[in-house]
């Protein structure tokens, strides 16, 4: 039992360990630069971080698990004191740090998920790696671990409920923990909840579902009630903010048809989608890729569309696919080095 346990620890802490080294290289520029003037998000979760809830948007107020740990973590970093050449107001600097060493752990935590989930796939421990490091190379991890933002939490949901869905049996956590965080991490995860229901049924049962999905939606309740008492907000702020999100469909469909749209999907992963794209034009890279084109892949696909359609953020929401994107670039990777192996010896001849 003892190497049992050392040997999952292991499967969790290595590809753990190489995500967060890679993020917190990545993500220190923007956590260390970033200008705060244009960005309404990170301004409203630092004031949700110092407990100033009446001064932040009715779309975000109810975010609070992450910047009330990062709020927490900064009072003792808060003892460190200033660093001498900090650009940031007094005070600022711990909110700050703690946002990036807590969304770096958790994207970092949803990074394992992605490995683990390639390997389940049916990629090699070296191709998912490397898969993993070339996704986490993306500019939206490094804008989601380096500034005072909750998309790492939401990031670490769809990795786990990837990952039971890949597991089956025995990812019967995986799935208790993305029902309890999901519906505090973001609203939209009502979109995701289907999905994890209907596919993490092999990993948790639908009493356990039922249970965990009850203590997540009880979770809430208590949030929404603390948040409105300490914001003097109507509790039907949220309800009419969360229809209003359908005016952004419009402004969505007219930014895809965009030359701008476009590139903005592109640069999600960049020149890190040809290796697939080519992987998909080929009979054989089609074949490669087998154990990705089923029902469960191309729901998440329609759910992370919903996502960016009606947030018009196309970029930070098509990243929520990484966890398809890693196990499809690492099983991509592998076709093409067998395919360049293949190809070698004849030229050498």
């Amino acid at each position: 039992m003892p190497l049992l346990t050392a040997t999952r620890a292991r499967r969790w802490l290595l590809p753990w360990a190489l995500a967060l080294g890679v993020l917190l290289n990545a993500a220190y520029p923007m956590y260390r630069h970033y200008d705060f003037s244009h960005s309404l998000d990170t301004r409203s979760y630092l004031r949700l971080a110092s407990g100033r809830f009446d001064s932040v948007n009715v779309t975000r107020r109810y975010r609070v698990l992450v910047p009330v740990a990062a709020g927490l973590l900064a009072r003792p970093l808060a003892l460190l004191g200033d660093p001498p050449s900090s650009p940031r107001p007094a005070g600022e600097w711990p909110l700050r740090l703690a946002f990036y060493l807590l969304n770096s752990l958790l994207v970092g935590a949803a990074g394992a998920c992605f490995f683990r989930s390639a390997r389940l796939a049916g990629a090699a421990p070296v191709t998912a790696a490397l898969a993993l490091g070339l996704v986490l190379s993306s500019r939206w991890t490094a804008y989601m671990a380096g500034l005072p933002l909750t998309d790492s939490l939401y990031l670490l949901v769809f990795g786990l409920s990837y990952y039971a869905y890949r597991r089956g049996p025995g990812a019967g956590w995986a799935v208790a923990v993305a029902l309890l965080v999901g519906p505090l991490a973001k609203e939209s995860f009502v979109f995701l909840l289907p999905w994890l229901l209907w596919f993490g049924r092999g990993a948790l049962s639908w009493r356990g579902q039922a249970a965990a999905l009850a203590l997540g939606l009880l979770a809430l309740a208590a949030v929404h009630w603390w948040v409105d008492k300490a914001a003097g907000a109507p509790a039907a702020a949220s309800v009419s903010n969360a229809f209003s999100h359908v005016e952004n469909l419009w402004f969505s469909l007219r930014k895809v048809a965009s030359l701008k749209g476009i590139a903005e999907i592109f640069s999600i992963w960049g020149l890190f989608w040809l290796p697939v794209a080519a992987a998909l034009m080929r009979p054989d890279g089609r074949r490669a890729l087998a154990p990705l084109l089923g029902w469960p892949e191309a729901g998440l696909a329609l759910i992370v569309l919903l996502h960016m359609a009606l947030s018009g953020d196309l970029g930070r929401m098509g990243y929520l696919f990484s966890p398809v994107f890693t196990a499809a670039l690492a099983l991509a990777g592998s076709w093409l080095g067998r395919v360049c192996g293949a190809a070698g010896p004849s030229r050498v001849r």
